[in-house]
């Protein structure tokens, strides 16, 4: 017996697939278009409110950087209504905080950065905005405050720049001990394979701290250095040995002519 169905087999056999399955096969194509159609309609509003949110963001730091600054904080407030949960609205605070702190409103800056901190989804931002807060607060004389905000549990890439700015907050407070004791943690965590590559710190300045107070507090130390990365597929080559000379017999002196 043949295997394969004729052309009017198959056709038939499709009618019957259809009267049979028509109404499943109908849903099922409807459902899944209805689900195409819902992901392009909710990407489409992703893209336009993002797009709202970064234009009412541009608009409000332009708001900051001129002279009135109700305005500027209107915005914000309209930002955090229309777009809760924005990236942008954390991005906004940051603006606010720090044409406050450069206007030397620092408590009102040190609001902006602490809601940052307590807030955001972004885990980035959140410690950005710590270190940011705890530098304002050494400004304002609060280093128990300041050592407290950096006081995290793992602060990932920004390790380097958390233990300088805690040495920061230590030295205000006259602990030169400690501070030197991060300094020293923060050159560590700039090493190579303690941290990113510099930690986001300024080297030179950190150097200078560090050897300041290595010169202030007794039995200080230098951090180790780090130690020199070998080279692969190197080829070791001793030092050059200079030949021995072996001293030979005495020429046999030469008769002169007879006199």
């Amino acid at each position: 017996m043949d295997d394969y169905l004729s052309e009017a087999e198959q056709w038939e056999w499709l009618k019957g697939q259809i009267r049979e399955y028509g109404l499943w096969i109908l849903g099922g194509v409807l459902l899944g278009a209805a689900g195409i159609g819902a992901w392009f309609a909710w990407q489409s509003h992703t893209n336009s409110v993002g797009m709202a949110a970064s234009a009412q963001y541009e608009d409000l730091r332009r708001a900051f950087s001129g002279p009135d600054r109700g305005q500027a904080m209107a915005k914000l407030g309209e930002l955090e209504r229309e777009h809760p949960g924005s990236p942008y609205v954390d991005q906004a605070r940051l603006v606010a905080a720090r044409a406050f702190i450069e206007a030397g409103e620092l408590d009102k800056g040190a609001n902006e950065l602490q809601r940052v901190a307590d807030t955001s989804r972004d885990r980035q931002l959140a410690q950005i905005a710590r270190l940011r807060l705890a530098r304002v607060q050494i400004a304002k004389g609060q280093g128990d405050a300041a050592i407290a905000t950096l006081n995290v549990k793992d602060p990932g890439a920004f390790a380097a720049r958390f233990h300088e700015v805690r040495g920061d907050a230590y030295y205000a407070r006259g602990d030169k001990k400690n501070a030197l004791q991060e300094y020293q943690a923060a050159q560590l965590s700039s090493q190579p394979g303690g941290g990113p590559a510099g930690g986001g710190n300024d080297q030179s300045l950190l150097e200078l701290k560090v050897a300041d107070l290595v010169a202030q507090v007794p039995s200080a130390t230098l951090a180790p250095a780090a130690p020199a990365a070998p080279v692969t597929g190197a080829i070791t080559v001793p030092p050059a040995t200079p030949p021995t000379t072996t001293p030979g017999p005495a020429p046999a002196p030469t008769p002169g002519p007879a006199k």
